[in-house]
């Protein structure tokens, strides 16, 4: 199967493999790839597998990153998928191979992953069994999985803000999100508002829009993540249930 990379070319005409047919998402779909027309020009890389369906990984130089992290000259995986049917069968191998081979020079490759698989997360067993390490951890169960080409270098870290791990809001339900996922939009801005609303609970979203907004926060996660009271209760966009249990 041929790996595609995405351009400011061909984005208009390919798909970016997440909700590809979620009509809930166009919306965010659309501001994921104007996001990505504007993330190309700092070095963001997407490339996938032309095949109908989610096969694909995202990354950065970590100097562009808009992940708060510390450190220099990393590459930094920012959205890695194989579902599906597609799994199993070294696709996940062959993407992060063209990771690797656009790292060429650089000192390693980081991804913020977790202490378990978990939704919208490169999955930490993958990471393991590819030669990655744990080199930083942040509450309540981040961590950041490295894996060097330089020896002699110092691995990145996560910023002293984002291992907080619960946010300065202590009323009601706090959000934050950006248009790195399609997804995001309509979760986050209808449904969760309905359920806010529907509960009669304050609710505060936070729309991440620069790196300097993604540095500020308070976990190392950028793409989606709901509080209550203050406490990190999911990063998944289906929110319901998780808040369910504590409202």
């Amino acid at each position: 199967m041929e790996v595609i990379k995405l351009t400011d070319r061909n984005i208009q005409e390919e798909h970016i493999c997440c909700a590809i047919s979620d009509k809930k998402s166009v919306n965010g779909y659309q501001k994921k790839k104007d996001w990505l027309k504007t993330e190309f020009k700092n070095g963001y890389t997407f490339k996938k597998l032309d095949v109908r369906g989610k096969v694909f990984i995202e990354y950065v130089p970590i100097e562009n990153s808009w992940l708060p992290l510390d450190g220099r000259n990393f590459m930094v995986i920012n959205c890695f998928w194989v579902s599906g049917q597609f799994k199993g069968q070294g696709n996940g191998k062959i993407l992060l191979q063209q990771c690797m081979n656009d790292a060429n020079g650089m000192d390693g490759i980081i991804a913020i992953s977790s202490d378990k698989k978990r939704p919208f997360m490169t999955d930490p067993k993958f990471l393991k069994y590819q030669g990655f390490e744990i080199i930083d951890e942040a509450p309540p169960y981040f961590k950041l999985w490295g894996l060097k080409t330089n020896p002699a270098a110092t691995f990145p870290r996560i910023k002293e803000s984002a291992k907080v791990g619960a946010c300065p809001d202590k009323e009601g339900i706090t959000a934050y999100y950006s248009n790195t996922c399609p997804f995001t939009e309509y979760y986050t801005n209808q449904l969760l508002r309905e359920y806010a609303k529907k509960k009669g609970i304050p609710l505060t979203i936070n729309h991440i829009n620069s790196m300097a907004d993604g540095h500020r926060m308070p976990i190392p996660w950028i793409i989606n993540s709901v509080f209550y009271k203050g406490e990190l209760v999911t990063l998944e966009m289906k929110t319901e249930r998780h808040l369910d249990r504590l409202v």
